[in-house]
């Protein structure tokens, strides 16, 4: 019977237990790891992911190693390996890894954000394509954003003097802009189809953001998982509505002209349909997933940043009140602010930038996985290994950052504030390299504009109840603030310039 056990033992370590690397081989520091569970019962329980990983940092330093069941994860949480493998070696690191949660949402790594191999590089450069064209001389893209915040204003107007959660029209304004440029359309308030997109989008965050043993241990996915479940059930609510508006879009295409990013993946089938190995990398389950990607990356990351802006000056009103008087000097109430502004407005871009360093839009970004035998730094990382890149540390490091842990808008801005500076090599909010987040330009966008047309026509106050938002959050693979209520008011201002207009 021992005899027994211990064959059994033998066995499982040496199909379970980490290899033995070569003597000359210099490998991470690894967490303890045991037989087929790897350092599982030696990683931090309780407290955000983030922040867990940051505090191993004091023991293991900033790159460190651990295993989830059988995978090596490498943590890299300092600039320099960080742009290593984001930029330097990029190519190296380009790939994903295979996991349960992430197979369901984009169809077993279809699409621009999880696929390792494929189409990914195809399908982004025509998501690129499509952004080129809101980037001509019409400023197209501005005026899009432009026409949903103006929307947005009109309703926050009739709620004047209100305690509300901006929540769902901050949602339903970042929506109809990635309507627009995914597909020419846009929706009201209430609309079925967009409570339909709120459902599933909250459905894949709250599941993505369970921890879910499957992904290190996929063969449990057949057994019964409430996390798996919901999160199949949101991506089949998201997958026959942007099918339905797909089909719908097929019917109406002509050709005739490029407009929308659906134009732009159909045009590329169309031209590819005949005899390019490309014609099956742009079938329609492959343009699907680009379209869920880009609704994934566009939508809850914005509509995070502009709600957590608003948290923040809900505890700053001193700064809100500075950022209102920059506004009313150089812009006034004659026009709206547009994008140029950006160069004028410098303490309201510097609070969005602190913004996006304290509380970044995710904190880990989507893990890499090394391509080919490569390094980090002078580390030897194997092929097939899983990286991960911890934003969180690289935006709270105290040797890169004074006060990390405060918010402090004026560290982006020189010691006359007369412009804008990066204070630390250590700011990447957006990732960086071949697989950065392909809606930079347009959150950044998306975000100071909003916020100026909003501290431009409101006081964003806290609301009678005196509760402030907290400043916590939660990590459901983009950080959300916790639900929070804002008194909306008009402006004195506002009203007094608008009235002189009127008579």
């Amino acid at each position: 019977m021992w005899e027994l056990l211990m064959l059994l033992v033998l066995s499982f370590t040496y199909f379970f237990w980490p290899k033995l690397k070569s003597s000359d081989v210099k490998y991470p520091q690894s967490l303890p790891s045991l037989p087929l569970v790897g350092s599982l019962p030696f990683l931090p329980r309780h407290g955000e992911q983030h922040v867990n990983f940051f505090k191993l940092q004091e023991k293991y330093g900033p790159i460190y190693s651990f295993r989830l069941g059988t995978k090596t994860t490498v943590m890299v949480g300092h600039h320099q390996l960080a742009k290593e493998v984001l930029i330097k070696k990029g190519k190296e690191f380009s790939g994903r890894p295979q996991l349960v949660t992430l197979d369901i949402l984009s169809n077993n790594q279809k699409g621009v954000a999880f696929a390792s191999h494929g189409a990914w590089q195809l399908h982004r450069k025509l998501v690129q394509a499509t952004f080129a064209l809101f980037k001509d001389g019409s400023q197209r893209l501005e005026k899009t954003i432009c026409q949903e915040i103006s929307l947005l204003c009109d309703s926050l107007a009739t709620l004047d003097g209100q305690s509300i959660d901006m929540f769902e029209l901050i949602f339903l304004m970042v929506t109809n802009v990635i309507c627009t440029i995914c597909f020419n359309l846009s929706y009201k308030y209430g609309d079925p189809e967009l409570e339909i997109m709120q459902k599933f989008n909250m459905g894949i965050l709250d599941s993505l953001g369970q921890e879910t043993i499957v992904d290190i241990f996929p063969v449990l996915k057949i057994f019964p998982n409430k996390t798996l479940e919901k999160l199949k059930e949101s991506v089949k609510f998201r997958n026959e509505l942007l099918t339905k508006i797909l089909e719908k879009y097929k019917e109406n295409y002509t050709g005739d002209s490029t407009t929308s990013m659906m134009d732009v993946l159909i045009q590329a089938k169309t031209n590819y349909a005949d005899s390019d190995s490309n014609s099956t990398l742009l079938s329609d389950e492959y343009i699907l997933a680009t379209i869920n990607d880009i609704f994934g990356a566009g939508v809850a990351p914005t509509t995070s940043a502009i709600q957590w802006t608003i948290a923040y000056l809900l505890h700053c009103p001193q700064l809100k009140k500075r950022i209102q008087e920059e506004i009313d000097q150089n812009v006034g109430f004659s026009r709206t602010p547009n994008i140029r502004d950006r160069n004028h407005l410098l303490l309201l871009e510097a609070t969005i930038r602190e913004v996006l360093r304290i509380r970044p839009i995710a904190p880990l970004l989507i893990p890499h996985k090394a391509m080919v035998d490569s390094s980090i730094g002078t580390f030897t990382i194997d092929k097939g290994t899983d990286v991960i890149v911890n934003l969180w540390a690289l935006h709270h490091n105290d040797k890169e950052w004074a006060q990390p842990d405060q918010f402090i808008p004026e560290r982006f801005l020189d010691p006359t504030q007369s412009h804008l500076i990066t204070p630390s090599q250590s700011y990447m909010p957006f990732g960086a390299g071949p697989r950065s987040c392909l809606g930079e330009m347009l959150a950044r966008q998306e975000i100071f504009i909003t916020m100026a047309w909003l501290l431009q026509r409101f006081d964003l106050d806290v609301p009678d109840d005196g509760k402030l938002p907290s400043l916590d959050g939660s990590l459901k693979v983009v950080f959300l603030t916790e639900a929070f209520k804002v008194k909306v008011q008009i402006r004195q201002a506002w009203k007094e310039a608008h009235a002189e207009e009127s008579l």
